[in-house]
């Protein structure tokens, strides 16, 4: 799993011009699914998405997770996260994308998992949908995550 973590002071999901779902402050997290992933990989991120220490305390400090700031996490499901360049030139592979049918299920695990950790609101996009994503970035703070590059 790789994920692309927006700190936000809000985000919108937008398909055929309607606003399917939308939060305040918090996270948009663009979340691609690797055909080597399962639920521990999963699971992981959920647990380190939760936790991350990207808002500011009293201090200017970013010490506070958005479980801390009350805020929502807002997942946008995206396959070009799992892209190959190395032996493609410039024109990117998604050979590393998992399939659709071992994807969503992963996808939704990871948002019920935010959810048990504590987060709310967790709002998604739609699985699969030509989606149009609005980010009113915060900071801006992104930070890019991959459990394989840890270990996990």
């Amino acid at each position: 799993m790789r994920a692309v973590i927006q700190r936000v002071s809000r985000a919108e999901v937008r398909v055929g011009g309607e606003t399917v779902v939308e939060i305040g402050k918090g996270l948009c997290v663009m979340l691609g699914v690797t055909a080597e992933d399962g639920e521990a990989q999963c699971d992981y991120l959920a647990e380190k998405v939760s936790n991350l220490r990207i808002f500011e305390d009293g201090k200017e400090k970013m010490n506070l997770s958005v479980k801390d700031v009350g805020g929502g996490v807002l997942v946008i499901s995206n396959f070009t996260l799992c892209t190959e360049t190395k032996k493609s030139g410039n024109r990117p592979s998604f050979t590393l994308a998992a399939r659709p049918e071992q994807a969503e299920p992963l996808y939704r695990r990871f948002c019920q998992r935010l959810e048990g950790l504590g987060v709310e609101p967790v709002a998604h996009g739609i699985f699969g949908a030509d989606m149009e994503v609005l980010i009113g970035a915060d900071g801006p703070v992104t930070i890019y995550l991959d459990p394989a590059a840890a270990g996990k």
